[in-house]
């Protein structure tokens, strides 16, 4: 079967897997037969393919590419693994193989980069927020589920992996080759920066990482700082609920998010007071490569008004996820519940949108007709400004009222105050 005629009966399927989907979890008020006219018509254009078509077509692929292409449609995160391909997700699962440090969503149909790990070897080749990963070790990644391609990337100490990579606007693939090794997370810096403003880089909230934000807060606090820049940018990798645990440090009381699914019932984290650890100015820094718990905690400060955003809109990415076993042994991986901000907002649908617009020059952006990708860069130090920060930095001393503004009631400080003239700079919002 050739590739174009394969890409077409994969688009079509997919459409028709969707509609079938919809109407068996959206149309639950809808009568089962509307159901079974959707499964219908899905089962009459294979019969069509396959009884008039030029040649036979490979049935089995098509149907993996159509059940793939339905999960990304819905979940970007979800993968449906065949039944040799779970007993070696479940192996994998219990052992501790070495990775090259790349968070993975689908994009596109291909393996998308969410984030990448500073200091490991993807980060050292260059690869970025929003790059595509065609293929891993000469396997093609389109249509393939999420956890086998998280599988192939991981294996033993000092091997090496090669990955070939798509870039917005550029016609060829280039390929890179990756060693493995141990993933080593960031550790939480900080800087105590003039007029008292204390910097707080968190690049994973990791198991472990939530004492040392705490210890980070507080010890800058006891340096004299009165202020605080709360730095996410980056940071994808850590468990859903430190999230909420990252928001209460700043917050007293108060819904901080909830979790709820169609069979997952309603659970909200509320702020425990004993647990705020600083009461003065926040700002938080934000880009397309913040995710996760990150997000979680991002969305609580912006919605409780605790904090000004300052950056880019974050990735989406915040679900309870789940393997589902079938009869023949496979599964299907996908998130059971979402998690929203306090004022009702899926974060994994919407991710979460500063309230003052800065452009991450260090992460290419999403494709643009008016703006070409930049070149990513290997890890190396920042060149020129940045200009997030110089933003975060020109915020927290001087608040929204440096534009003339009277800061509301509940607003004293003047960080949250809605402003006639936008302070933000004019850059357009990740799509």
């Amino acid at each position: 079967m050739n590739s174009r005629f394969k890409l077409v009966v994969v688009t079509s399927s997919t459409v028709l897997v969707v509609l079938l989907l919809l109407g068996a979890v959206l149309g639950r008020s809808a009568s089962p037969e509307d159901a079974y006219r959707h499964l219908a018509v899905y089962t009459e254009v294979l019969s069509r393919i396959k009884s008039e078509y030029v040649e036979e077509p490979d049935i089995k692929n098509v149907t993996l590419g159509a059940v793939n292409g339905m999960l990304e449609a819905i979940d970007p995160f979800a993968s449906y693994l065949n039944a040799d391909q779970y007993k070696q997700y479940l192996k994998n699962q219990d052992s501790k193989k070495a990775g090259v440090g790349l968070i993975l969503s689908k994009k596109f149909g291909y393996v998308g980069v969410v984030d990448v790990i500073p200091n490991s070897a993807a980060s050292k080749a260059g690869l970025t927020t929003g790059d595509l990963i065609e293929s891993i070790g000469g396997i093609a990644t389109r249509d393939m589920p999420l956890a086998y391609a998280e599988m192939l990337l991981v294996g033993d100490s000092g091997t090496s992996v090669e990955v070939s990579v798509l870039r917005i606007r550029k016609p060829d693939p280039q390929k890179i080759s990756l060693m493995r090794g141990a993933v080593k997370y960031p550790a939480v810096n900080t800087k105590l920066l003039p007029d008292d403003v204390g910097l707080v880089q968190v690049g994973s909230l990791e198991t472990g990482k939530l004492d040392e934000v705490t210890a980070a807060v507080r010890g800058l606090e006891k340096q004299g700082a009165k202020k605080l820049i709360l730095d996410l940018r980056n940071c994808a990798v850590g468990k859903t609920e430190d999230g909420a645990k990252l928001a209460n440090l700043f917050i007293d009381k108060g819904l901080l998010t909830y979790v709820v699914g169609q069979k997952v019932a309603r659970e909200d984290s509320n702020a425990d007071a004993a647990k705020a650890a600083f009461k003065e100015p926040l700002v938080v820094m934000t880009n397309r490569g913040t995710a996760g718990a990150a997000e979680i905690a991002s969305a609580a400060l912006l919605d409780d008004k605790r904090a000004e955003l300052v950056g880019e809109r974050t990735y989406g990415d915040a679900s309870q996820r789940k393997a589902i076993t079938m009869e023949d042994g496979a599964a299907v991986i996908l998130s059971v519940a979402k998690y929203y901000s306090p004022t009702g907002k899926s974060i994994q649908d919407v991710g979460v949108t500063p309230g003052v617009a800065v452009n991450d020059a260090e992460v290419a952006p999403e494709p643009d007709e008016e703006n070409p990708t930049p070149e990513a860069q290997p890890d190396k130090e920042k060149k020129g400004d940045d200009a997030i920060l110089k933003k975060a930095i020109e915020v927290i001393t001087k608040g929204k009222a440096m534009a003339g503004l009277k800061p509301a009631a509940d607003d004293p400080l003047g960080l949250n105050t809605q402003p006639n003239t936008p302070l933000h700079i004019p850059e357009k919002q990740p799509q």
